[in-house]
């Protein structure tokens, strides 16, 4: 069958198209089911951390990633990159509300199937160790009240 009335092909599959109210974009699916989508021109106030580690199981999937946007912390089975990781289903998730992570890393030494050390590093300063599989919070490092750090040669002089 013919295309009628300008000679454009009716089969032509768009990806974006504009109404009045807003603009309407073909996602991929991990893209579209990432947890608590933010604008696009806010993304630059809220750093992304990842971290990876194998746990060598069973099913040959052992491979797991951690990352972080603003104040929530996520943990999930990582399938590489040709597979998106189902989102909404999280190992581990975790939101902080005083404070946000701004580091995290893995102690691959300890990691097994059933259990993982996580080192979280926070903007406030303190450093806690997590596990994400078993849902365990171990210790909150460095909690007191953040002090200013005194440079002091000797105990009678003193500097800022």
């Amino acid at each position: 069958m013919a295309a009628e009335g300008g000679g454009k092909e009716m089969n032509e599959i768009k990806t974006q198209f504009t109404t009045r109210e807003g603009v309407y974009k073909l996602l991929t699916h991990s893209e579209y089911s990432r947890p608590n989508r933010v604008p696009f021109n806010s993304q630059g106030s809220n750093p992304v951390k990842v971290s990876f580690v194998n746990v060598n199981d069973q099913s040959g999937n052992g491979d797991r990633i951690c990352f972080n946007v603003g104040r929530e912390l996520y943990f999930y089975i990582y399938k590489g990159v040709r597979k998106a990781a189902d989102l909404s289903k999280p190992i581990d998730k975790r939101i902080y509300k005083g404070t946000q992570p701004t580091c995290h890393d893995f102690n691959p030494l300890t990691a097994t199937a059933e259990s993982v050390s996580l080192l979280v590093g926070f903007s406030a300063g303190q450093v806690q160790l997590i596990d994400p599989i078993k849902k365990e919070t171990s210790k909150l490092f460095n909690e007191e009240v953040p002090v200013m750090l005194l440079s002091c040669p000797s105990v009678t002089s003193c500097s800022l």
